[in-house]
């Protein structure tokens, strides 16, 4: 789960981070009542979307107070395009004003769990403001990554490791610690697996200051985190995956023309893998799970059938705890309730799987079978020509 700039130096500063003043608007009208907390005479207003690259979209503008009404109009409502949002864009639908500040130097640092090595990963740059995987790619020598067993807290040989490179007037590095390590306390007790401030900036009177903030949230760990569950924008997500959400399925929107429901992860990955190899493109990826009912199911079918660039269908279904007849039933109800119109392969196998052919067949809908996974992609990607 991603939540918003704001959101995120929100809760960076209670766990003692410095970030500068502000206050989010939905509306123009909440300007005049809060813009007189801000002591600056020009101000940062700053799009709030789930997205990167926002200053080089415009969304991102500094402005005298003066203006800041006039410029916020023209900002709220904009469909914002940077690279992270896709050609569709994204609806800006609040937007955050931000005091300035007198910027010395910018750094980038990040705070991530490392699934491979099973250690919180440090990431520290001298070239702040600029997309990491730039600096990656042309100059990875700037880039320090320092991975840390997890423990209740971090070490100041660690710290010292990740600042290395910024070279810090001695008055600041302990500033730079007490953040290190309030943004490691922040990952361990709010279960984030992604903090990027960027940038971290030093300002000429010596303070470190978080300019921009970005944490991402482990979905599996929000039920502990009530508090964090409210800060969700729905605004942000997408709609379908939203309405997926609600019947506990695993649903991913992608930009192909078949339709995929299958249960199992693993089983999922490939069948999305074999329609590419056989020269289409899967329009999702949807695991039902291990013992989904009837209904769970059919409404993973509506779901699918949302899609507009939805052409066919194909499931593929290995019945263990979940049963053929099951998925059979609940694919029926679905598609005699849609009137459905597309092509549609299903592939079962495993438990009870006779029975749910038969129910299948007495149907009478115009549903293909398939013997095994190859077979099921070649028919639906014939099927859809």
């Amino acid at each position: 789960m991603n939540i918003h700039e704001y959101q995120a130096k929100k809760i960076l500063k209670e766990f003692g981070a410095s970030t500068l003043n502000g206050f989010v608007i939905l509306d123009t009208n909440e300007i005049a009542k809060n813009i007189k907390n801000l002591n600056s005479d020009s101000v940062v207003l700053k799009a709030q979307i789930h997205a990167g690259g926002r200053g080089k979209a415009g969304g991102i503008k500094k402005v005298k107070k003066k203006e800041l009404e006039q410029e916020a109009k023209k900002m709220l409502g904009k469909i914002l395009v940077t690279p992270q949002t896709g050609n569709k864009g994204k609806k800006i639908n609040r937007l955050y004003v931000e005091e300035t500040c007198n910027i010395s130097k910018e750094f980038y640092l990040s705070c991530v769990v490392d699934r491979k090595s099973s250690k919180i990963a440090f990431i520290s740059s001298t070239e702040g403001g600029i997309d990491i995987e730039n600096v990656a790619k042309n100059s990875p020598e700037k880039i320090i990554t320092v991975k840390i067993n997890l423990t209740n807290s971090i070490n100041e040989e660690d710290v010292g490791k990740i600042i290395k490179n910024f070279l810090l007037p001695e008055e600041t590095k302990k500033k730079a610690s007490n953040l290190i390590k309030s943004i490691y306390k922040v990952l361990i007790e709010k279960d984030a697996s992604l903090i990027e401030i960027n940038p971290l900036v030093l300002t000429l009177e010596n303070e470190l200051i978080c300019l921009d903030a970005k944490i991402s949230f482990d979905d599996n760990a929000l039920f502990k985190h009530p508090d964090i569950i409210s800060l969700k924008d729905f605004n942000e997500e997408d709609p379908i995956e939203t309405e997926a959400a609600k019947y506990d399925l695993s649903y991913i929107k992608l930009d192909g023309k078949i339709g995929c429901m299958v249960n199992g992860a693993g089983l999922a990955m490939a069948t999305m893998d074999i329609i590419k190899l056989y020269g289409s493109s899967p329009a999702n990826f949807l695991d039902v799970g291990g013992g989904a009912s009837k209904e769970k199911v059919s409404a993973a079918f509506k779901i699918i059938l949302s899609d507009k660039n939805v052409k066919g269908i194909l499931i593929n279904i290995f019945g263990g705890i979940m049963r053929c007849d099951v998925l059979a039933e609940g694919v029926v109800i679905a598609a005699k309730e849609l009137n459905l119109s597309i092509p549609l392969v299903v592939r079962l196998a495993g438990t009870n799987v006779d029975i749910g052919k038969e129910i299948l067949k007495k149907s009478n809908l115009k549903i293909i079978s398939a013997n095994n996974l190859s077979d099921a992609a070649k028919k639906i990607i014939q099927a859809i020509k």
